[in-house]
């Protein structure tokens, strides 16, 4: 890891960049989808509210320059003390991963044939993190088993009936709901959002080891293993070795995460092998035998070909 700082400029905060960071490119990741509902973009700021503690402070965030992220907090929403503005700061690093040390990865991809064109494509990319494990959870459960454009439709109900929100000048910022908000729902009002029973259980089920304590963030990055991190997670209901590894990717921040079972991974090494078929499991292990403890990054810059 790298080491992270930002200073505080008032009403901003500026947060120091590494030199593998193109703010462009991430931007552009993050616009994928039109109908995202916990952040906006418009004129190359991102806006969103971010839940920290009692507080939910909206920022913008917007490239400064090379080296500097910008986030301005909206109306009165500006932290009320230097740990709050420690955290949002902390959140917006997590979020892009700005913490990790990249030259490494570019070492390896621009010798590696399926990944050195696509590291040059998109240089400066970073995982987009989901900093709340609740939230990473239930995407990886929302996602199974249907297309990105219909989980985003589910996403956006279920954040709008049981979440939360926030105005600013007449527009509404939307924060997940919590494992509390949906612990102790009965199933029927999940499945009312056109969810599947089993995903609506999965969804609650999850939300109650949560909320008794029995399953956590900090407990996952204790262990300091992917494998047992991951060995932990499948015993969860409705949480296979995909979701495991995709949430170990996406919000625990594992480097040798890697979803191999993803249809978008063996679509985009379909491309680029230019097959007629996907690449089975057997066979993707050994075009991966070269990312040792990149598997994520790998998979997430191949993902990138896909749109």
């Amino acid at each position: 890891m790298i080491s992270q700082s930002w200073v505080n400029h008032g009403n901003e905060l500026k947060l120091f960049l590494p030199k593998e960071f193109n703010f462009q490119e991430n931007i552009k990741y993050l616009a994928r989808n039109h109908n995202e509902c916990l952040f906006h973009i418009d004129n190359n700021c991102i806006y969103k509210a971010i839940p920290i503690g009692e507080e939910t402070p909206i920022i913008e965030v917007r490239s400064e320059d090379k080296n500097h992220l910008m986030i301005r907090f909206l109306g009165d929403s500006k932290p009320t003390c230097e740990k709050m503005s420690d955290a949002v700061a902390r959140y917006v690093g997590e979020w892009f991963d700005l913490e990790r040390e990249l030259s490494p990865f570019y070492s390896m991809a621009e010798k590696d044939p399926l990944l050195s064109k696509t590291v040059k494509s998109f240089y400066g990319l970073r995982i987009i993190g989901i900093p709340d494990l609740f939230e990473a959870l239930c995407w990886g459960i929302l996602g199974q088993q249907i297309n990105l454009s219909f989980a985003y439709t589910l996403k956006r109900r279920f954040v709008e009936k049981f979440g939360r929100c926030v105005m600013h000048n007449g527009v509404t910022y939307w924060v997940f709901p919590s494992p509390k908000d949906i612990a102790g729902l009965p199933v029927e009002e999940l499945e009312s959002l056109r969810m599947t029973k089993k995903k609506s259980q999965y969804l609650i089920g999850v939300a109650q080891q949560m909320a008794d304590g029995k399953l956590s963030k900090e407990m996952l990055l204790d262990i300091g293993d992917h494998k047992r991190a991951e060995k932990m997670l499948v015993q969860i209901r409705g949480i296979g070795p995909w979701t495991a590894n995709y949430v170990l990717m996406r919000c625990l921040r594992y480097p040798s995460a890697f979803p191999m079972d993803d249809v978008g991974l063996q679509n985009a090494l379909k491309l680029l092998l230019g097959k007629d078929k996907k690449p089975n499991k057997e066979e993707i292990m050994k075009l991966a035998v070269y990312w040792t403890n990149w598997e994520s990054y790998a998979t997430f810059y191949l993902w990138r070909l896909l749109y």
